[in-house]
């Protein structure tokens, strides 16, 4: 690829980079296997800097604004909790915010929040000027155009990816030049569970099918049974490694999709090396802004769409609570009700909360009669569709609360079903045959 012509001359360190963040800023810090590392490492180096305010979805990597020793030089605000900010949320030096995915890029365009800066990971400029936000469009794209400063740590291994992910060069304020490996997330272990449950769910997908799937053992466990399936779509907000292997073999080509036809399209990736150098200048991998890819609207386009989504817990009305066990943010709302929706709306579609029946070595049953005090319902009972477990799927749409409390409690661990049952009895007063 051409270069534009000078641009390296133009790198400075990171730490001149981050000498244009000020105190009370509100900035935008780019997410997954994109986190400008570099630069959050050096901005933390700042002594003098106060109540910096933090945006931001996924993040990975070593987050020591996250420690409590600078608890007073950056404030987070997590538009998604992952593993690396749930310590901080529980303890009160975080602060998370509910929101749909699909709502997050507006935000920042409306200036409902105000960004000063926008710190994200961009690819080289090519011969025209234009660098790429690689593998996490998400709500970046939103805020390289709404922040007033933009710093970025141009990596020669960011892919360079095709779709809405164009950032001028001469947009950004000052970038350090790096060349450095992405952040990787490798597989996790699939297990006997998530295979089961893979097994019910994959026996959902049909030919033609348009796929929403992100990133786990049970949706890894339902992409590794697809393979004999035929011209898939995938619209979807990201996906990981397992679904490459599905694109290469010619069992996705996107054919019948109404909405990007021939294009898989996501919002970011995340997994390994190999998936980044499949997104690396690939044309039939589209990445857009989470407000497209999340928009029900365009998600109802797509025929037969197959949504999986995960929970942590389901009463046996068919609330669903994604983002917390009991008050403790666990995770967030995501675009689980985005894609819930969209499917059930689709012609065909299928909208699937995918769970463990148990939690804690089988201890604790994971459908329950009552959700835990604190517990965020993020797909309302009158949203839910299909609730799979390794015991089985059912369909609980327009069923009536006793039909929904047999159905779940079908699906229920059978060491938890007389007592589910017995609950259910004293707080609805329905004996269940």
């Amino acid at each position: 690829m051409k270069r534009f012509p000078g641009w390296e001359q133009r790198a400075v360190s990171a730490e001149d980079v981050v000498a244009h963040l000020k105190s009370q800023h509100k900035v935008f810090v780019h997410g997954a296997a994109a986190t400008p590392t570099t630069l959050l490492d050096a901005m933390v180096g700042r002594t003098d800097l106060e109540g910096v305010q933090l945006f931001h979805l996924h993040l990975s990597g070593n987050l020591q604004f996250a420690q409590p020793r600078y608890r007073d030089a950056f404030v987070s605000n997590p538009l998604f909790t992952d593993h690396g900010m749930r310590g901080a949320v529980e303890d009160g030096r975080a602060f998370f915010v509910p929101v749909f995915l699909s709502d997050v890029p507006d935000l920042f365009a409306t200036r409902r929040i105000p960004l000063d800066v926008a710190v994200v990971s961009l690819s080289p400029p090519d011969e025209h000027g234009l660098c790429t936000l690689g593998t996490s469009v998400d709500a970046a794209k939103s805020a390289t155009e709404n922040a007033t400063i933009v710093l970025a740590e141009i990596n020669e291994q960011l892919p360079r990816t095709y779709g809405a992910t164009v950032v001028p060069f001469e947009r950004v304020t000052a970038f350090v030049h790096t060349d450095r490996p992405l952040h990787e997330a490798h597989t996790p272990p699939i297990g006997e569970v998530e295979n089961r449950i893979g097994e019910h769910i994959a026996g959902l997908v049909e030919d033609g099918a348009t796929l929403q799937m992100g990133i786990g053992a049970i949706p890894n466990a339902v992409l590794s049974r697809l393979g004999s399936k035929n011209d898939l779509g995938v619209h979807t907000e990201m996906f990981s490694d397992l679904l490459v292997p599905l694109m290469k073999s010619g069992v996705v080509t996107n054919r019948y999709k109404n909405v990007h036809r021939g294009r898989t399209v996501t919002s970011f990736v995340s997994g390994t090396r190999e998936l980044f150098d499949f997104v690396d200048n690939n044309q039939l991998v589209e990445f857009h802004p989470c407000d497209r890819t999340n928009d029900t609207a365009l998600i109802r386009q797509n025929p037969r769409v197959v949504a999986v989504n995960a929970a942590l817990e389901i009463d046996l009305t068919g609330q669903v609570c994604a983002d917390s066990i009991g008050h403790r943010i666990y995770s967030g709302i995501g675009g689980q009700m985005d894609f819930i929706r969209g499917a059930a709306l689709s012609e065909g579609g299928k909208a699937i909360i995918a769970l463990p029946s148990t939690a804690r070595n089988g201890q604790l049953s994971r459908i329950v009669s009552t959700l835990k005090p604190g517990a965020g319902v993020v797909t309302t009972r009158g949203h839910v569709q299909y609730v799979a477990t390794e015991f089985g799927i059912v369909d609980l749409h327009g069923l009536n609360l006793k039909q929904r409390a047999q159905a779940l409690i079908s699906i229920a661990h059978p060491d938890f079903r007389a007592e589910l049952a017995r609950e259910v009895r004293e707080i609805r007063h329905f004996i269940l045959g």
